[in-house]
């Protein structure tokens, strides 16, 4: 297994570094994406309010997979071609911001009303009461969730490679028609994977006790 890790190391590189840009750039997006999504579902009025509840239901509802072959195939015929790592992005944020909104929708909403009221005694209006004082509390105690979330964001790039992206697991699928050594290819692959998902889930765990909430006397 060795000479093959050697052999395939640039490639591995390659594809981690885009798997890593995926996963990071999706979820730099997906973010506020997602906290946009479910201010909509818990302060927009009736306009904005359905159209939030029917777009999180179509993207929760269906398969990301599905998601990208839509955009990347479907997207073409009515006149928006989009490269394939765009697209993969743009399918990562819909689908996962989909999800993310609705964790943040139950962290904004578990705020206790009277730091709306505390806000207000600062002589801070509703925008910024919220960006400032609401917000800051909901996402500090969304962190375990939404660490969860990047993870699994991270290990669903790898359907990138149904359109031709070259992440990780784009490479161990042309190493292995390349060698025909797909067991140990993908023995690799999966070690780099867990790796990065053992990584992050530190970054979580430090996260977690960074803002934990003292609930002592």
């Amino acid at each position: 297994m060795l000479d093959l890790v050697v052999r395939a190391a640039p490639l591995l590189l390659q594809g981690t570094i885009i798997t890593l840009m995926l996963g990071v750039t999706a979820f730099a997006l997906a973010l506020p994406f997602a906290i946009a999504v479910a201010c909509a579902r818990l302060y927009g009025k009736r306009w904005l309010n359905w159209p939030s509840r029917a777009l999180i239901s179509a993207f929760i509802g269906t398969p990301l997979l599905v998601q990208i072959l839509l955009l990347y195939y479907g997207l073409p015929e009515i006149g928006i071609v989009l490269p394939a790592i765009p697209t993969v992005i743009a399918a990562l944020v819909l689908h996962s911001g989909c999800y993310m909104a609705e964790d943040c929708r139950g962290a904004i909403g578990a705020v206790a009303r009277d730091q709306w009221d505390a806000g207000k005694a600062l002589g801070l209006g509703s925008l910024r009461t919220f960006l400032l004082v609401i917000l800051p509390q909901a996402l500090r105690s969304a962190v375990p969730t939404l660490g969860s979330r990047f993870i699994a964001m991270m290990k669903e790039t790898s359907l990138a490679s149904v359109v031709t992206v070259t992440e990780l697991t784009r490479v161990a699928e042309t190493v292995g028609a390349a060698t025909f050594r797909y067991i140990e290819i993908f023995v690799v692959v999966a070690l780099i994977y867990w790796v990065i998902s053992f990584g992050l889930a530190r970054l979580q765990f430090l996260l977690e006790r960074r803002f934990a909430v003292s609930v002592g006397p």
